[in-house]
């Protein structure tokens, strides 16, 4: 019984439900009670967290709702632990299935915290000569004030050993969010630039047809597709491998064919990207720079 109802994913799409997927763990004595204090330091505590469990020793707050589903879902993000549940499901199964999956909970959250520290470290340093990557390779950012690059305010030019250089149109007393804003900028118009030409490769072999192209800055969510044809893509894709970005443009266009993330969907996306599983790891691990 229990198996059928479980579900889990670490996915940054969520524009639909996961895939329901069995898992079997040892279950641990202790029960999950809700919420009543802070907890340590050596714990884990969604933002919306309404109920707590003692996994392992350690205390797991999260974020619990229960809504028109068929199974228990787990899912893992920037902000910790939720759960969801059908409407039916006591909570004494909750309980059961949070502690059934205390490895597989324990280790996505210590990955997505890890992640983070990651993302901190690599957090920009917007002055001259700075460098960050584009479509995986790295590029310097020089302040030229001697050329205004017509109405485009930056220009991208090869350097030395195929090296990048982006020439930014400021004045050397810019501010680092002057030069911060500038750099976004392009790299917004280089997105949506590219963005546009995947879409349109990508859609004519899954048979689908795109409507409308929008750039997001979610924090979480690299993409997300409406039934109408709506795409919205996180602009800062672009700092990834073209194999990675595609990947996400083929995840969001497998949408309009089938909108959940059922086998089907995913049997979709790989007629296309047959090695979507590595990419999407590289997708979730390899960090990009914190703005």
């Amino acid at each position: 019984m229990m198996q059928r109802l479980l579900q889990f994913t670490f996915d940054f799409f969520e524009s639909a439900p996961a895939a329901p997927t069995t898992h079997s763990a040892g279950v641990d004595k202790s029960s999950p009670q809700p919420v009543q204090q802070v907890p340590a330091p050596a714990s884990f505590a969604h933002p919306r967290a309404t109920r707590q469990a003692m996994l392992d020793g350690i205390p797991v707050a999260y974020a619990f709702k229960r809504g028109k589903r068929r199974t228990i879902g787990f899912s893992v993000c920037a902000d910790g632990l939720a759960v969801s549940a059908p409407k039916w499901v006591p909570l004494y199964e909750i309980d059961k299935a949070v502690l059934e999956k205390s490895d597989w909970i324990l280790k996505k959250l210590q990955q997505t915290r890890e992640r983070h520290a990651r993302l901190e470290s690599a957090r920009i340093d917007w002055k001259d000569g700075v460098t960050l990557p584009f479509l995986g390779q790295m590029m310097t950012v020089l302040i030229d004030p001697h050329h205004a690059f017509g109405n485009a305010g930056a220009e991208l030019k090869p350097s030395a050993a195929e090296a990048l250089t982006l020439h930014v149109s400021l004045p050397h007393s810019a501010t680092p969010e002057q030069l911060r804003d500038a750099v976004q900028a392009w790299l917004m118009r280089q997105a949506r630039r590219i963005f546009t030409e995947r879409l349109d490769h990508f859609s004519p072999p899954l048979g689908v047809r795109w409507r409308k192209l929008s750039l997001s800055s979610a924090g979480t969510r690299w993409g997300s597709a409406s039934a109408d044809g709506a795409i919205r893509l996180n602009w800062r894709l672009v700092h990834f491998k073209l194999p990675v970005l595609d990947y996400v443009v083929v995840h969001e266009l497998s949408h309009l064919r089938v909108m959940d993330h059922s086998p089907r969907f995913w049997d979709t996306v790989r007629e296309v990207v047959p090695d979507y599983a590595q990419l999407r790891g590289q997708l979730r691990d390899e960090g990009i720079p914190r703005w």
